[in-house]
């Protein structure tokens, strides 16, 4: 049912660019991760780590991503039982279900692959304990994270709209408690799964919690155009993507270095790099996509749209698709064949995983309970999807609950 309210958000078209590039990035990584390993004599090795190491962008960016669509869509909505209700109803359905789902089909996958049993006391034990802590596979954290982050998110609501000037502490506090985080762990708690603990991603959930709240005023300097350049926003637009090349790149330098010449730097020093490139991309990829939208042909901006709106699917799927890839054709022995190899990994990861996410949202009925709610292709109405694609403000002045 719909609800009048007027808070609704207007249509963000480059969001779903934005998810595409990330999605992108993902599986990037994904695909080159063993060649960084293999190809150590290769004279390409320099090539593989940096787009390994370069594009480790997509999942930041879809955490910043998510919270700057909460907060942009939730901010000016009274915030009561039923608004919560029905949030975590659509976290339930279009979040944890898939995440419980392909949790299960990963984990009965490697138990087939290893000949290992799967339907005794143990084995289930160890799928519940792997479930709660997001370690039944590679990527499952992302998800695990994301829940964590929901948990958080109606008081963090509550905090910035109960004291005004709370928001605007945001992007300082949420660097300042994932530094915390860091230090304590590095100096103390030595966990091993660091990485799938939400404190250790508050500074992009706290920017994309800022983003969102303030992008009325800030959306001029997030779309880069010629129409919104001032002297002022050419001259901190410059200086954002010099941080962020100059960052990246250093990034990439001490990775070729650990990995090929076994070079260690201070712990400290991954951790900043690592936290800086992420934040960073993340605003450059804002960047790009509002460049993406009002520059280049509309074919590519309506494909990547597409596969935006597909991306917590494929996000999903697509490891389940390097696997059969790998079990299949294993890698080759000549080096160009090996070339060949990775990349094709690529194509298969991105092809295969989009085109089952489209055809089962087009074809199979409850398809949300594998990929989340994705809208069809013939849902033209102007909303912002969260990461599973499900609506959360829509048509003029109405706000699907």
């Amino acid at each position: 049912m719909t609800t009048p309210t007027k808070s609704a958000q207007g249509h963000i078209p480059e969001l779903q660019l934005v998810r595409a590039l990330a999605i992108l990035g993902v599986i990037t990584v994904h695909a080159s991760a063993q060649a960084t390993i293999t190809m150590k004599e290769s004279a390409y090795f320099y090539f593989y780590n940096f787009i390994n190491t370069f594009m480790r962008f997509g999942t930041p960016t879809f955490i910043l991503l998510s919270s700057f669509v909460l907060f942009y869509s939730y901010y000016r909505r009274p915030l009561d039982a039923k608004l919560l209700s029905g949030f975590y109803k659509k976290r339930l359905l279009y979040i944890i279900v898939p995440y419980v789902v392909f949790s299960a089909i990963y984990f009965a996958y490697v138990k087939q692959v290893n000949a290992l049993p799967l339907w005794t006391i143990d084995a289930l034990a160890e799928f519940a304990r792997k479930l709660l802590k997001g370690e039944v596979y590679a990527h499952l954290y992302f998800v695990f994270i994301s829940i964590q982050f929901y948990l958080l998110f109606p008081l963090l609501l509550w905090a910035c709209k109960r004291w005004k000037s709370f928001a605007y502490a945001l992007v300082p506090l949420g660097f300042v408690l994932q530094w915390i985080f860091v230090l304590l762990n590095f100096y103390d708690w030595q966990l091993d799964n660091k990485g799938s603990w939400s404190p250790a991603y508050f500074s992009l959930f706290f920017l994309g919690a800022a983003l969102g709240i303030f992008y009325p005023k800030l959306k001029n300097w997030l779309a880069m155009t010629r129409d919104n350049a001032t002297r002022m926003r050419v001259f901190l637009w410059s200086l954002l993507w010099a941080a962020w090349l100059g960052v990246a790149l250093t990034h990439v330098a001490i990775y070729y270095q650990l990995r090929l010449h076994e070079t260690a730097y201070h712990g400290l020093l991954y951790e900043l790099l690592w936290n800086a490139h992420a934040v960073l991309t993340a605003l450059i990829v804002l960047h790009a996509a509002y460049f993406i939208q009002r520059h280049l042909p509309a074919i590519v901006s309506r494909t990547l749209s597409r596969l935006g709106q597909f991306s917590f699917g494929i996000y999903l799927v697509h490891l389940l698709y390097q696997a059969f890839y790998e079990k299949l054709l294993p890698p080759p022995s000549a080096a160009w064949a090996l070339h060949l190899h990775y990349f094709c990994g690529w194509v298969v990861m991105l092809a295969a995983s989009w085109l089952t996410v489209a055809l089962a949202s087009r074809f199979v009925p409850f398809s949300w309970v594998l990929f989340g709610n994705i809208r069809r292709r013939g849902d033209r109405s102007p909303d912002v999807t969260e990461a599973d694609g499900s609506k959360v403000s829509a048509g003029k002045k109405t706000v699907t609950v």
